[in-house]
């Protein structure tokens, strides 16, 4: 009695231990395409005083509602480039990121330029604006004026350098033409603008920028135009920018005097290659479905329509979110 008694005891602990076995090798997958199969998402966004950074934690758990995905973990980056590096790396499978950036990475330019880089898209967002603002009492009017004057270029490998550079080169003018250069984010570069220790700073982001808005609470500002020919040969060397017309009198884009006419690049939502069709499509649904409800938490969302996602993309379409689009007939 005693020997079955201990037979019947291993039998079922030997049970126990590959059922553990088969939910460990189970846990986790790189596609999330069979049932059962979860896998852990890093959602790279940008800085926390910017836009991209809500946007990943609005889009947290929309995406977390698929049952292909375990969790996904929302990181806060250097941006646009640091995002692609990561996706490159597999360090992160989302990420949002500029289309200059990603630019740069399909046709290895830029800080791309040793190799181009897979970069797959999931859906287009609105547009980031190009928007430098000057200290009024800093005499700039215009791009070329900010030569020999303090300029605050965003981040290191962010998507904000990237565009300060390129409107630069639009006029002539390096980083070696400016009196002095920081690498500083949004809150930052306006804490040292109203300190006096910059001129003026970039701010590619979505209208209104809150920091912006907070300089302009305590400091005369002038926002610099990039229009006419310094727009047309900027957009000539560089297609993914469009025009973009920042209007005058609406209290919730800065309530400006004057319309300030500028230039915008549109953002995008882009995924590792390595991601499996299927999950890829299941997430491109619940976004596309998410637009289409008033549970919207973040503004910038809901500044292209939801039917135009797919349109006009720098880098091509992962092949789920393809065929998620090519279902709803939006494609162009």
């Amino acid at each position: 009695m005693t020997k079955r008694l201990w037979f019947v005891l291993m039998l079922a602990f030997m049970m126990i231990l590959a059922a553990c076995g088969g939910n460990e090798a189970g846990g986790e997958g790189s596609g999330g395409s069979g049932e059962g199969d979860s896998t852990s998402l890093v959602f790279g966004t940008g800085g926390t005083s910017g836009t991209y950074y809500p946007i990943g934690g609005a889009l947290k758990p929309i995406f977390e509602e698929s049952e292909s995905v375990g969790n996904v973990t929302v990181e806060s980056t250097g941006a646009s480039v640091a995002n692609i590096q990561n996706i490159e790396d597999g360090l992160n499978q989302l990420a949002i990121v500029m289309s200059d950036v990603a630019y740069d990475a399909v046709n290895a330019t830029g800080q791309f330029e040793d190799g181009k880089v897979d970069v797959q898209a999931l859906a287009g967002m609105y547009q980031n604006v190009v928007q430098v603002v000057a200290l009024e009492s800093s005499g700039i009017t215009s791009v070329e004026d900010l030569a020999g004057k303090k300029v605050g270029v965003g981040k290191v490998g962010s998507g904000v350098e990237q565009s300060a550079k390129k409107v630069l080169e639009s006029v002539g003018l390096t980083y070696d033409d400016l009196e002095k250069v920081t690498h500083t984010g949004y809150a930052d570069s306006v804490q040292e603008m109203k300190n006096g220790n910059l001129d003026a700073a970039f701010f590619t982001s979505g209208v209104p920028n809150s920091n912006i808005t907070d300089l302009m609470q305590q400091n005369d500002v002038v926002f610099v135009e990039i229009k006419g020919d310094v727009a047309d040969k900027l957009m000539e060397m560089y297609p993914f920018y469009k025009p973009f017309t920042i209007p005058a009198g609406d209290e919730a884009k800065y309530n400006l005097e004057q319309e300030v006419q500028t230039v915008g690049i549109q953002n995008m939502i882009i995924v590792s290659a390595d991601l499996s069709e299927d999950l890829v499509y299941d997430l491109t649904k619940r976004y596309y479905d998410y637009l289409g409800t008033d549970a919207v938490a973040v503004s910038a969302l809901t500044q292209l329509a939801r039917d135009e996602i797919a349109k006009g993309l720098i880098a091509p379409l992962h092949p789920g979110a393809k065929k998620f689009y090519e279902e709803q007939g939006i494609l162009e």
